[in-house]
């Protein structure tokens, strides 16, 4: 019996060591969450893991809405020195999957029974062929519409809940001196609009087949017409120094009552909160002009891919733990303006426009108006993105190209594989 004792104590100690010896691991996470309320939300997944016992190596790539990052993350990949993690999502998931290089997250997954946790829409986003890769930190909507009640209320504008008030309202903020629309022209941001024009000219069914199926009867309508169409009235209520501009830097413009309305995703809402604002009050998140009832989604995920090291093995599994955790899905997505992608978290710390996108989520979702970002690297192939990203900035920033050019390059241009 001592001798038993004796054993299970070495045993235990011998195991502690092993842990200790995988703590001491730098855990490399590559990201691109670099903006105010981006950035406390890394800090608090750091805190997280560090408390584990594992120190976290920061791999921040700012800029491109992500595309940046995922170029440097190639070149890592190819070089033999993947990171540990990565912030990967959507298509792309699936697309590294092909190359044989994630980790296998399936005894995570199953220890903290993530299926049963995890709508389905989310799950199958996080597999490649059936296996747990990666892990959900939120979910996104991305059609909303950001507005500053006082820009409005100083230029006699009602908030527009049609593409028609939407021209009204524009014109009215002009004429008071200030800018309507805030804008970033980035190749990801004048997308981002167009996603949500099409959404709102078209409904999710023209949606779903134009951006998601790409099918070429769809993508040449007269319905993709008429949503460049609405694009430019947008590009038309835009500032002459919006070329260029980050998105962060659009949304302060809304804070800082320069500009009326921004169209972007709820990352914004992080903006927001860092800036001390109270949704109802000092800023409405609002569904962007005809898409009401309709839901554009965005799931960031971290992504694992393999090593060699027991000790980085291991520190994905931590690391993995930590993002599906309450806790972190409490306090990330309340810096972040997102909702929890898993279930059972308490809504009772967020705000209005938190309840009403998980609201809206779980309604969609039911209704068949639930459709992936394609903008956000949600729906299609990173390359098909590409092309089409090519398309509508080309038709933003050329006045002299028209909405049926435009409408047959897009189509065209959904033949890129």
């Amino acid at each position: 019996m001592r001798r038993s004792t004796l054993w299970a104590a070495v045993a235990t100690a011998g195991l502690a060591l092993v842990q200790v010896a995988f703590a001491a691991e730098d855990v490399e996470v590559l990201h691109w969450w670099t903006s105010g309320g981006e950035a406390r939300s890394v800090a608090e997944l750091k805190k997280m893991l560090e408390a584990k016992g594992y120190k976290w190596k920061d791999f921040a790539v700012a800029g491109g809405g992500g595309e940046n990052a995922m170029t440097v993350l190639k070149s890592r990949v190819v070089s033999g020195s993947p990171p540990t993690a990565a912030q990967i999502k959507g298509p792309t998931i699936q697309e590294w999957g092909r190359e044989n290089v994630l980790a296998n997250l399936d005894d995570v997954a199953k220890g903290g029974r993530w299926d049963s946790l995890l709508p389905p829409v989310v799950a199958a986003v996080m597999k490649y062929q059936g296996h747990y890769v990666a892990a959900p930190v939120n979910v996104h909507r991305v059609n909303w519409m950001w507005v500053n009640p006082a820009v409005f209320k100083k230029a006699g504008a009602k908030v527009p809940g049609t593409w028609e008030e939407f021209t009204s309202a524009c014109d009215k903020i002009k004429k008071a001196g200030l800018v309507a629309v805030a804008h970033g022209g980035q190749p990801w941001q004048d997308s981002t609009v167009f996603e949500s024009v099409a959404l709102g000219v078209g409904g999710a069914d023209y949606y779903r087949k134009a951006f998601v199926q790409l099918d070429q009867s769809a993508l040449g309508s007269a319905t993709t017409e008429k949503a460049f169409g609405v694009l430019r009235n947008i590009q038309k209520c835009t500032d002459k120094d919006a070329p260029g501009r980050d998105w962060n830097l659009a949304t302060a413009m809304v804070i800082q009552g320069k500009a009326g309305m921004q169209f972007m995703g709820d990352w914004a809402k992080g903006e927001f909160s860092a800036a001390g604002k109270s949704p109802g009050k000092d800023y409405l998140c609002v569904p962007a002009p005809g898409t009401k009832g309709a839901y554009t989604f965005n799931i960031d995920s971290f992504v694992m891919f393999e090593q060699k090291s027991l000790g980085a093995q291991a520190g994905q599994k931590a690391l993995a733990e930590a993002i599906m955790s309450p806790e972190f899905q409490e306090v990330f997505n309340l810096n972040k303006g997102s909702i929890p992608a898993r279930a059972g978290v308490s809504m009772a710390k967020f705000d209005q426009c938190a309840k009403d996108s998980t609201a809206e989520f779980q309604q969609s979702s039911k209704n068949n108006t639930l459709v992936p970002s394609w903008a956000h690297g949600m729906a299609i192939p990173d390359s098909t993105k590409g092309a089409l990203f090519d398309v509508v900035t080309q038709f933003f920033n050329d006045p002299s190209m028209t909405a049926k050019a435009a409408t047959q390059k897009l189509a065209q241009a959904a033949k890129t594989r």
